[in-house]
């Protein structure tokens, strides 16, 4: 048993290298554009579906489970309204973060274009 254990953390801690090399940054813009991008592209979608996954057990013990049963109703209706305040949450904190990625210049935003008058900036 030992045995299998340390060959499959070793066999996982092999396959896991590559992505320390990978996480190699030259410069801060380079460190805020990864933890924003790691943000954006694993963490909202996951909490979304936690809270889309929260909301439909609501809904499951408010008109399934609760059909004549008014205490569990009760607690399906707050498993909703928390999946729903959950929800907003995360737009909310999700619209922050891109509002702080586009005024700090951090990803593919690359800011205000100035004027050109004959294409003399």
């Amino acid at each position: 048993m030992k045995k299998a254990l340390a060959l499959t953390s070793l066999s996982l801690a092999a396959f896991a290298l590559p992505l320390v090399s990978l996480a190699a940054v030259r410069n801060l813009s380079d460190a805020g554009s990864f933890i924003i991008d790691t943000i954006n592209n694993i963490l909202v979608p996951v909490l979304f579906a936690v809270a889309f996954i929260v909301f439909l057990f609501g809904a499951f013990y408010t008109f399934i489970v609760g059909a004549n049963n008014e205490e569990v109703k009760e607690k399906g209706k707050n498993l909703m309204l928390w999946g729903l305040i959950g929800f907003f949450v995360m737009v909310s904190v999700w619209g922050l973060v891109n509002i702080l990625t586009g005024s700090i210049s951090f990803g593919n935003n690359t800011g205000v274009t100035p004027p050109e008058a004959g294409g003399v900036r």
